[in-house]
């Protein structure tokens, strides 16, 4: 059994990596999220968050991001999303963490970092401030590598309905459903909580 999970994971993680590239994160790009509430367009500032940049590239090229959840909404604070549908390819995304960037950028209104548990420990969960967390984030070392330029309207009317309970924070303890493998991920999510809000497809687009 063992054997058919890991094999199911790597296979996962294959199919999202096929479409990567092999070329350099350039120093600034814009990626589009396809939501349903409305197209949220994200500049990246490589400058900003060197490490950070680079790996949300390689996530949005790879379409890591694609049929995801806004799994953690809470309104005029953040939403968070980050979590591959798939829970074998999101376990398997689970520990490939990266190295700590200092920050350069306050956790301003649409800014968007990175989230971590412990140092050294970003990997793909990504939120959006939807108000000034300042004076909260920014001692705690979460690192703005992007901002909002289009679509914070969309950014603030993602459902929040569930607020923690669909996902929490990684250092709440309430994610392990959506690595569960079978019935986690999106299958989870769907059934527990119906009204979340989506990235139908997240794209670079200059």
């Amino acid at each position: 059994m063992r054997r058919l999970l890991l094999a199911s994971a790597l296979a996962g993680v294959a199919g999202i990596m096929g479409v990567t590239t092999d070329a350099a994160t350039p120093e600034r790009y814009v990626v589009q999220l396809d939501t349903s509430k409305g197209a949220i367009v994200i500049e990246v500032v490589r400058s900003w968050s060197p490490h950070g940049a680079d790996r949300f590239y390689e996530l949005v090229t790879s379409g890591y991001y694609d049929n995801t959840r806004f799994f953690r909404v809470v309104a005029n604070r953040w939403a968070q999303f980050g979590i591959n549908g798939d829970p074998a390819v999101a376990s398997a995304w689970r520990t490939r963490t990266i190295p700590d960037d200092p920050r350069v950028q306050s956790n301003v209104r649409g800014m968007v970092a990175f989230a971590f548990a412990v140092p050294n420990g970003r990997s793909t969960q990504v939120y959006i401030a939807l108000t000034d967390l300042s004076a909260t984030q920014d001692d705690q070392g979460f690192v703005p590598f992007g901002r909002i330029i289009e679509g914070m309207d969309a950014a603030d009317r993602l459902n929040a309905e569930y607020g923690e309970n669909s996902g929490g924070g990684i250092r709440a303890g309430r994610q392990q459903p959506l690595f569960d493998v079978p019935g986690g991920g999106n299958i989870y999510l769907d059934r527990e909580f119906p009204r979340l809000d989506r990235i139908t497809k997240a794209r670079v687009i200059r």
